[in-house]
């Protein structure tokens, strides 16, 4: 009868073989050899990093930076409080109270309803780019900068002053 620990379950097992050292192999002079020659070959390589707020990287088309409320060729918001990038929003970051506009503010604003209060949360915020597809008016893109850094949290929950697109004249 067969020793248990020379039963394989699964038939694959393998025999492994100790041999043994040669005198180089016992001093590790070449492993300390090969391992010198691949941080020799390091040091000359072409380094990844930059210096950020020196040089600028450059981006993929694709890139998706901080949000913009768009406005049209008239200067008016194109937002109308629909509410469809806030529901696609994974994350829910974006919320949002519609108004009514009042007479005599046709300039501000391009349809009858508008966003009162547009905030995005950008700690929750994932920039999927989930809500630029969803809005019918083309009001938000995800065409900004590199979200900045912070210590304060309440710097990083982004209202209509920091998203509208300033009024060009």
């Amino acid at each position: 009868m067969e020793k248990l620990e020379n039963i394989s379950l699964t038939g694959r097992k393998k025999v492994l073989e100790k041999k043994p050292m040669n005198f180089l192999e016992r001093i590790y002079l070449p492993s300390i050899v090969q391992g010198l020659a691949i941080t020799f070959k390091h040091l000359f390589k072409k380094k990844a990093t930059i210096q950020y707020p020196e040089q600028r990287r450059e981006f993929s088309v694709n890139f998706r930076g901080i949000h913009s409320l768009k406005r049209d060729e008239e200067g008016r918001e194109r937002c109308t409080a629909c509410g469809l990038c806030a529901l696609s929003c994974p994350a829910e970051a974006i919320t949002m109270i519609a108004d009514e506009r009042k007479p005599g503010e046709e300039h501000l604003y391009r349809e009858e309803k508008y966003a009162a209060v547009y905030e995005i949360n950008m700690l929750r915020c994932i920039f999927c780019g989930f809500c630029e597809e969803a809005c019918p008016k083309q009001a938000i893109y995800l065409d900004g900068d590199i979200a900045p850094a912070d210590v304060d949290r309440k710097n990083f929950i982004y209202g209509k002053d920091k998203l509208l697109e300033p009024l060009l004249k």
